[in-house]
């Protein structure tokens, strides 16, 4: 077939000689368009699974040299004499800083919010600001297998209530420690702050908290967690000292425009508690990521 008006073979044919027309050439150019892009875009699908999987393990990590705002809700059901209902929202801010080329210094404050029911007869329910504690861990910019971190733990009596808080100023010592291997991040924080001064009325403090974590890594940014603070009151007797949850939930890294969030959903069943503590506890924490 031969255009007549141009005096060359139509567009999209082949002539004798087996040259491709303009159309035929478009075609070819379209599809090679169109392969590219699937092929950037599974390549940018596979490299955001790999970066969500790696944002999880540093969010993972209480020693990641990575800035974070948790906000951490912890529910606690069975409170005081009415089995009522504590709610507890603890801002988590994380801040590394790096010292030299081998030390990173990385700051984790808890400011807690507490909703607070009544604990005794003729005791209304609290709102308010608990004691803000400040933790400061020492870690090796560059660890081996083995991540870990130590530093001192400082609460000050900032509570706006006295139900609210000890109304001592406390320290001690706080050390962190753990393993990332495959899918596992495994490991522990651990502090015991003793009251050095504050309100002379009030019970001294003399607590010990442990909370252990263990995280399996999923694809897609999804993790099963379990992470139960474990605490004892070494000034309480010893059938109101300790108190011991159970439990675990599930985790995703995921984002919003370009911001990566961590949300988590777990649940603890205290199987040793003192007199009026929780029974059972959710825990919902939405965390903010800024990685490098």
């Amino acid at each position: 077939m031969v255009d007549l008006f141009a005096g060359r073979p139509a567009a999209g044919t082949i002539d004798a000689a087996g040259a491709v027309g303009p159309r035929t050439k478009v075609r070819n150019v379209k599809s090679f368009v169109a392969g590219a892009l699937l092929l950037a875009l599974l390549h940018a699908h596979v490299a955001y699974a790999q970066d969500e999987g790696a944002l999880a393990k540093q969010a993972q990590n209480p020693v990641a040299s990575m800035v974070s705002l948790p906000f951490q809700n912890n529910f606690n059901f069975g409170v005081g004499p009415d089995d009522a209902l504590q709610n507890n929202l603890n801002i988590l801010p994380v801040v590394p800083f790096k010292l030299n080329k081998d030390w990173n210094l990385i700051s984790r404050s808890v400011l807690p919010l507490i909703y607070q029911p009544a604990v005794a007869p003729g005791l209304g329910n609290v709102f308010g600001l608990g004691d803000i504690q400040e933790q400061l861990y020492l870690s090796p910019a560059k660890p081996g297998s083995f991540i870990w971190g130590a530093g001192p733990v400082l609460q000050f009596p900032t509570a706006t209530d006295m139900a609210l808080g000890a109304g001592k100023w406390a320290a001690g010592p706080g050390a962190v420690g753990l393993v990332i291997k495959g899918h596992w991040v495994v490991g522990a924080l651990a502090n015991n702050i003793w009251s050095y001064g504050g309100d002379g009325d009030r019970p001294n403090v003399n607590l010990l908290t442990v909370q252990p974590f263990i995280n399996y890594n999923l694809p897609q940014g999804w993790y099963l967690t379990s992470s139960p603070i474990i605490t004892a009151n070494w000034e309480a007797d010893s059938d109101n000292r300790w108190t011991v949850p159970i439990g675990g939930g599930v985790g995703k890294i995921f984002k919003i425009d370009a911001q990566p969030i961590n949300a988590q959903l777990t649940s603890y069943y205290n199987v040793v508690r003192p007199d009026g503590g929780a029974d059972w506890q959710i825990r919902l924490q939405i965390q903010l990521l800024f990685p490098k």
